[in-house]
């Protein structure tokens, strides 16, 4: 079975067939999903999904570029969420330079607030971080991140930088981008990670792989993700489901709950 570590239902693009797409997952091998949060609407409505559909699970948190909608009122309500049964980790958050609204200091204060939530809650952390490498890595330190645990979703710096997440505990989300041609620092990568730190992702509907680029993603392009790790480490792609479900089920503490005899929540 396969296990989606970071997709967006909530999105508008499944507006039209999100209910017929999400009940071909199992059917397509997958069966777990992680929907996560990026403004405090999509993580109202990730609630609703992992309220109707038993195999989703959701993260809150609230996506750099959005955070500039943040206020105490709004921490708040996300720290609320973060205690719902089924809720398993803190994000996306981060930082996001490559856009200039909201401006750095606003990005900053509030990642540091949902890294610090994370740190209360006992929930790992979804990290993006794009053209940012050096502030995420230095406010990561700085809050002590080892100790919170979490993913570097849509990995897409140096190995160097991931030899520095590695030492913090850190998983990799590796995605479509690793099915580009142009990604070789992003295969680079993929071949220096011990395969016990990979999450299989797709953040869907965005960075569909090849051979679908530029069309609506969805996780039913894992294996196509699969295939590409797989020969970039020299496994079959079957070995590449088994351990990514294991380290999602890990990270996230789904093995945990249902040893327990509960699904979600910490």
């Amino acid at each position: 079975m396969i296990f989606e570590s970071h997709a967006h239902y909530d999105d508008e693009a499944f507006d039209e067939d999100r209910d017929v797409l999400l009940a071909s997952l199992a059917g397509n091998g997958i069966d777990t999903v992680i929907n996560i949060g990026a403004s405090l609407e999509s993580c109202r409505k990730t609630i609703a999904l992992m309220e109707k559909y038993p195999f989703i699970y959701g993260a809150m948190g609230v996506h750099p570029g959005e955070t500039g909608e943040l206020d105490e009122k709004g921490f708040q309500w996300l720290r609320e969420c973060c205690g719902l049964e089924k809720v398993v980790a803190v994000g996306e958050i981060g930082l996001d330079y490559h856009w200039k609204e909201p401006e750095p200091d606003v990005q900053k204060k509030w990642f540091i607030r949902q890294l610090e939530l994370a740190g209360e809650t006992g929930l790992p952390v979804i990290i993006h971080s794009r053209d940012a490498a050096k502030d995420t890595l230095d406010i990561m330190k700085e809050a002590h991140s080892e100790e919170i645990g979490g993913v570097i979703h849509c990995f897409s710096y140096t190995k160097e930088i991931a030899r520095e997440y590695l030492q913090m505990g850190f998983y990799f989300g590796i995605g479509g981008v690793v099915t580009f041609a142009n990604a070789r620092k992003l295969k680079e990568a993929v071949v220096y990670l011990p395969m016990d730190r990979i999450l299989l992702e797709t953040d869907s509907p965005y960075l569909a792989p090849e051979p679908n680029r530029g069309k609506r993603n969805s996780s039913l392009n894992l294996p196509d993700i699969a295939g590409e790790i797989a020969a970039l480490k020299g496994i079959d792609r079957e070995e590449v489901y088994a351990v990514t479900h294991e380290n999602a089920e890990r990270l996230f503490g789904l093995k945990r709950k249902t040893e327990c005899g509960r699904h979600g929540g910490q």
